[in-house]
Order: structure tokens, then C-alpha cells, then sequence
């Protein structure tokens, strides 16, 4: 389903949401547990691709949603030209692939190496120039929000429309593949059982001033249920790290859709 990443959502008390729906696909797992996955030994080891070397979740089970699998390298006897420039190979023009796209091009078009740690390579590869500048914006992204992510913000939970709230930290797992919520208990969401996500925002509307990021509704789906449930929340304490988390959420919702047909 095509879903507009600017499409505003009026909710009540003058706030909006964002919505971004079916963003992770479901898979035989539970959604909303409180069981501890921080304790599963989460390992990784090195492995040697064509591309290159890679670091890898031991347990393939563990691998992040992030992660991009390597691409089957166009055969060499099928691209005799650059893909990008239609130079003709020679035994002077050389053919490289791209490790992202694994399409055939000459050294002029294909000469960046870039960081691609949704492939686990463990040194920068080769990659053509579209390639490496979407690379390049993911790298920013592994390098700040994630670890935004990882290092929690404080919310007041709310599951489905209970009136009872309560104040917990909202961490991703290292893995990636979980939301932690710890407070007086503990709750744990797999992001594979997530259907849609909302950032809520409050102040004007939209064209009428600024806005506030205010808290974030998750939608997932319960084991044995064939109904969606909800979790509500809404920024607690430390709003402004509280928001960062929130702004980065958002961010790696955005690269999740945005990464489906890749």
C-alpha cells in the first residue's frame, strides 16, 4: 500500500499526526512481550563475501531490520558496457560492481567507496554514484539516531485505552529489532509486529506557526489476536531528549518504508 510520508493526520487537542502504515512485515513472533530478549546472547561473527568483509549476527534469527541484503552481481558476460557512461570494457577499461546495487560499471562511474553498514561490511566498498549517496545518508543516520535510539527517552505508556499510565524509558535494542520499555515493569515490542507508526505533535496547524512533537502511537499486533492493539506515549520528563528519540524514530520508520523495494 502507497502511504504519503506528508500526509498530516488531524487528531483532537489541535495536534497531528504522521502516519507511516505497514512499515515492518509481520512474522510468526510475538508483538508485545515481557519477556527478557536483553538476555539472549547476541554474538556476531566475521564473514567473507565477494564484496568484501562483513559483520554478521551469529544467530541469523538477530539480524536487524536495517540490515540490506547483498545483491547478485549482474554477470559479467551480460554488461560488455558501463551501465551508467555505455563505455565499452576493454582489457584497459576495467568492469567493477557496485556492492549496493550490483550493476556493471566502468572505474570512472563506479570509483567512491563509501561506508555501508546496512550490508555489515566492515571497510568502505565500491559503490556508483547514486549508490554511495544514499550510503552516505545512512551513514549519518547509523551514526546519530541510532545511538539516540539505543540510549532511550521517557515516556508515560498507556496500552490501549486504559486510563492507567506509567513512566518508562523507551530504549532500542542493540539488535535493533526491539523497543524496550522499562519502568515498574517491563514490556518489549518487536518492531517486525509494529503495523503503523503516528508521531503526535501539538500548537497551530499547519501554515498557522509552529509545532511540538508531543508523543507517538504504535499499533501492533498481539499474539493469538486477530485484532490491533495500542500503545500510547506521550513525552514525560526530558523533553527535549525525549523528542530527539521521538525525531529519530521517525527517521528510521522513513528508511524502513523507504527500503522495501531495495
Amino acid at each position: 500500500m502507497e502511504v504519503n510520508l506528508e500526509n498530516m493526520l488531524f487528531l483532537d487537542r489541535r495536534s497531528f499526526a504522521l502516519e507511516i502504515s505497514s512499515l515492518f512485515p509481520l512474522r510468526s513472533s510475538c508483538a508485545l512481550i515481557n519477556t527478557n530478549m536483553s538476555a539472549v546472547p547476541d554474538g556476531k561473527k566475521l564473514v567473507r563475501s565477494p564484496s568484501g568483509l562483513r559483520m554478521v549476527p551469529e544467530n541469523g534469527a538477530f539480524t536487524s531490520p536495517f540490515s540490506l541484503d547483498e545483491p547478485q552481481w549482474v554477470p559479467d558476460k551480460e554488461c560488455p558496457r558501463c551501465m551508467q557512461c555505455d563505455i565499452k570494457f576493454d582489457f584497459i577499461t576495467r568492469k567493477h560492481h557496485c556492492r549496493r546495487c550490483g550493476r556493471c560499471f566502468c572505474d570512472k562511474c563506479c570509483s567512491q567507496k563509501v561506508a555501508l553498514p546496512r550490508m555489515c561490511f566492515v571497510d568502505p566498498v565500491r559503490q556508483c554514484a547514486e549508490c554511495s549517496l544514499i550510503s552516505q545518508k545512512e551513514v549519518e543516520f547509523y551514526d546519530k539516531q541510532l545511538k539516540v535510539l539505543t540510549a532511550g527517552g521517557t515516556f508515560l505508556v498507556s496500552v490501549d485505552s486504559s486510563e492507567k499510565s506509567e513512566t518508562m524509558v523507551c530504549r532500542l535494542s542493540n539488535n535493533h529489532r526491539y523497543l524496550f520499555l522499562d519502568g515498574e515493569s517491563h514490556f518489549e515490542v518487536e518492531l517486525s509486529r509494529i503495523s503503523s507508526m503516528q508521531v503526535l505533535t501539538e500548537g497551530s496547524t499547519p501554515g498557522g506557526g509552529s509545532l511540538r512533537v508531543s508523543g507517538m502511537v504504535l499499533q501492533y499486533k498481539p499474539p493469538g489476536s486477530l485484532n490491533l492493539q495500542q500503545l500510547h506515549m506521550d513525552i514525560a520528563d526530558d523533553k527535549r531528549v525525549a523528542s530527539a528519540w521521538l525525531a529519530a524514530m521517525h527517521k528510521a520508520a522513513k528508511l524502513l518504508y523507504e527500503s522495501r523495494d531495495q
